[in-house]
């Protein structure tokens, strides 16, 4: 005799509880994540510069391990120039929210969007 353990019904339900918990687990994830208000741009470690996102410009960054052109623009910064040979920093996507980063392993440079551009966020909450 054969014992089905799942029923149609039962496979539906699973499957509403897993879709309803990742869709809950992706709007958690990307609404936590503010828009930057500055890019830090670090070499082997140590700090280059710091640089707001909230106006334009062009940041040439000529180091010793090689040169990438950072853009800043619109409020997003991307990587626009660099003389490395695989040039994945060149092909990365701007990026805009707190944490994103851009890195260009041949240079040993990171791009890193920092703080927030909401100056009413909370650091502490005392009860």
């Amino acid at each position: 005799m054969k014992i089905n353990m799942f029923r149609k019904k039962d496979c539906i339900l699973a499957a509403g509880i897993i879709l309803t918990a990742a869709l809950s687990s992706a709007v958690v994830m990307f609404a936590q994540r503010d828009a930057g208000a500055a890019v830090r741009v670090t070499i082997d470690g140590e700090l280059y510069g710091e640089y707001s996102l909230s106006g334009n410009q062009f940041i040439a960054i000529d180091a010793a391990s090689g040169y990438n052109g950072l853009v800043i623009r619109d409020g997003s910064a991307y990587m626009a120039e660099a003389d490395c040979p695989d040039k994945y920093c060149v092909d990365h996507k701007p990026i805009c929210r707190g944490g994103e980063t851009i890195i260009c392993l041949p240079h040993r440079l990171v791009v890193e969007v920092t703080g927030t551009r909401d100056a009413r966020q909370l650091d502490v909450v005392v009860p």
